[in-house]
């Protein structure tokens, strides 16, 4: 069959950006919480049109900032607790 597999492009897509709802149930942090990362920079966004999404990569390697250190971790929590 030829043509194009809209379904699996879908699927593909799921796995590379998340919604914020999404990326917030994947860290295990309310959307508050994303949204205050994201405004502080810790966290960036992508935008198609006016859809907001967050990179799975991004949310890897914010979880490995994190991880190096308490202290760092600690940094984030009251960059988050400021805004």
């Amino acid at each position: 069959m030829t043509g194009f597999d809209q379904t699996n492009t879908t699927n593909r897509a799921e796995q590379l950006l998340l919604t914020p709802k999404e990326a917030a149930r994947s860290l295990n942090v309310c959307e508050r919480t994303l949204y205050s990362l994201t405004k502080a920079g810790e966290l960036p966004v992508v935008r198609i049109g006016r859809a907001v999404r967050y990179d799975i990569a991004d949310l890897r390697a914010l979880i490995e900032r994190t991880k190096k250190s308490s202290e760092n971790f600690q940094k984030t929590l009251d960059i988050v607790s400021d805004i």
